[in-house]
C-alpha cells in the first residue's frame, strides 16, 4: 500500500493510504476538492452531535420535573397532560431529525465509495 505524498498543514507528510496509482489519499486528492468542500459546508451546518443528545438531555429535564410537580400538586394534571403531549410531540421531531441525518450521512458516504468504484479504484488503494 502507497502512502499520501500530500503535506499536511503542520508541513508533515501525510500518513494516509493512497487511492489508487494518484499518490493521494483522498483528503488531499485534487480530483476530490469540490466533494471535500460540499461536506466541510455541510459539517459546519450541522451543530455536532452533542446539540441533539443536548436537546434531549433538555426534554427529559423538563419531563421529570413536570411530573414532580404533577405528583406534588403545583401543577395542575390538565396542564400537565397538555405540556406532556407537546414535549413528546417535541422528542418524536427531535428523534425523526437525528435519523434523517443519519440516513443523509450514510448516503453520502455509500455515494463517496460507489464513485471511488468507479474510478477503478477503492478507497485503500487496492
Amino acid at each position: 500500500m502507497a502512502t499520501c505524498t500530500g503535506i499536511t498543514r503542520r508541513g508533515d507528510r501525510c500518513k494516509g493510504i493512497a487511492i489508487d496509482s494518484s499518490g493521494y489519499c483522498y483528503a488531499h486528492h485534487p480530483d476530490h476538492v469540490e466533494d471535500r468542500r460540499r461536506a466541510a459546508r455541510k459539517g459546519g451546518h450541522r451543530g455536532g452531535r452533542g446539540r441533539p443528545q443536548a436537546e434531549l438531555t433538555d426534554i427529559k429535564q423538563r419531563l421529570s420535573d413536570l411530573a414532580e410537580d404533577v405528583l406534588e400538586g403545583r401543577q395542575d394534571k390538565g396542564v400537565g397532560a397538555v405540556v406532556f403531549q407537546i414535549l413528546n410531540v417535541y422528542l418524536r421531531a427531535v428523534s425523526v431529525e437525528l435519523k434523517a441525518r443519519e440516513q443523509l450521512e450514510l448516503i453520502e458516504r455509500l455515494e463517496a465509495l460507489e464513485e471511488a468504484q468507479s474510478r477503478g479504484g477503492n478507497r485503500w488503494g487496492a
